[in-house]
């Protein structure tokens, strides 16, 4: 028998416009299971379950494989996860746009050469099959947004500082006119556009980062118009700018993450002027420290990140290994902890971790949930331990 709300195989794909074939073929290869099966096997769905679809059409349109998709999806779909998952799919498509708007250009340009030479400039044909295998890196980039993404939500929600990390961090820049700045790992560049506002009109900003998709992100949250950003790909373990370039030099959260942090700094340093400033952030061993417990707690198999990065470049040791290339060094701490009362945030801040928790949760994803909100029912407190070397040459 039919339960209120809930929509036959047959219903469920007449109104997404598939066939029921596709339908029962996304069940069978566990992408998009029914809601509810009933005791003679029947098959139902709910709203809910739309809402999935449609993320595994677009990703299916994007061109990625059902392998893949199965990867980029969880078994929870609610106002909090659709909403990332939405922002995300978004930036995603418009990377497809000017991926391809790059592909009708080459084609454009080889098809001139052609007409204009009367042969083939091989070099054009190599950078067209080179355009037109970039849909390998959309899934890794997908992934390293909805994880930015993740982290940067649970600490803008819940943070009990008011003056949230990325207002604080650029108060400690001390940003003044004609300044000429460098970011090393500027991700989606959030710390930009949380203060454009306080930016004087005629500093100039270099903007890096290893990842073109980042770089693409942040190129559009900033807006390609705002002539003080230009934006570079590059390793910053050698940085491509002139000795003695730069007033400021910023690795936010970028340095524990480096195959060679003492290259990184002695890069930092040549290209700094010579009272120019590096400002790196970094955390302490305490921070985020009960998450760990909690996903222990569900299962002590779990680790959230196979490297401990405070011990690599922490709070603790950082002033040590930047003292060797920069003679002046200060730690400043920021204040602050979380107190979290919802599960859906925490969650997605776990399943964005570099560890091995999707080995473990994902099988029993609706027993973790449970399990969190009954953690986060009185609040769940978080203690954070974060701030930044403010060093001088």
């Amino acid at each position: 028998m039919k339960k209120p709300g809930y929509y036959s195989s047959g219903q469920f794909a007449r109104m997404a416009n598939v066939t029921l074939r596709t339908i029962r073929y996304y069940d069978k290869q566990d992408i998009l299971k029914p809601s509810f099966v009933s005791e003679a096997g029947a098959r139902f769905y709910t709203d809910k379950d739309f809402a999935r679809l449609q993320q595994v059409l677009l990703l299916k349109y994007l061109g990625f494989s059902l392998e893949d998709i199965k990867e980029m999806l969880i078994d929870e779909v609610d106002d909090h996860f659709m909403m990332n998952s939405l922002n995300i799919q978004l930036k995603l498509v418009q990377d497809k746009i000017e991926q391809m708007q790059l592909v009708e250009k080459a084609i454009r340009d080889t098809a001139e050469e052609i007409r204009r030479e009367h042969a083939i400039d091989w070099n054009q044909m190599l950078d067209l099959i080179h355009l037109t295998g970039m849909e390998k890196s959309l899934k890794n980039q997908y992934q390293d947004a909805s994880n930015i993404s993740a982290r940067i939500n649970l600490h803008n929600l819940y943070s009990r500082n008011q003056k949230g990390w990325f207002p604080w961090i650029y108060e400690q820049l001390e940003v003044g006119p004609g300044m000429r700045i460098l970011e090393i790992g500027c991700g989606d560049g959030t710390l930009w556009t949380s203060n454009l506002k306080e930016l004087p009109q005629d500093v100039r900003i270099m903007l890096s980062d290893l990842s073109e998709g980042m770089l693409r992100d942040a190129r559009r949250a900033i807006g390609a118009e705002d002539q003080r950003f230009v934006y570079k790909n590059f390793d910053c373990h050698q940085i491509p700018c002139d000795d003695e370039s730069f007033d400021l030099v910023i690795a936010n959260h970028v340095l524990f993450y480096c195959d060679d942090i003492r290259r990184v700094c002695l890069e930092a340093a040549r290209v700094l002027k010579p009272d120019g400033r590096f400002l790196c952030s970094a955390y302490g061993r305490n921070h985020m420290k009960e998450v760990s417990q909690l996903v222990q707690g569900f299962d002590d198999r779990i680790v959230l990140s196979a490297d401990k990065l405070y011990d690599r470049f922490g709070m603790e040791n950082g002033k040590a290994v930047l003292t060797e290339y920069f003679p002046e060094c200060e730690w400043r701490m920021y204040e602050d902890h979380l107190v979290v009362p919802k599960s859906e945030p925490l969650i997605s801040y776990v399943l964005s971790c570099h560890g091995n928790q999707g080995q473990y949760i994902t099988e029993r994803y609706k027993e973790f949930r449970s399990y969190v909100k009954r953690k986060t029912d009185n609040g769940f407190r978080i203690t954070k331990e974060a701030g930044v070397f403010i060093c001088g040459k």
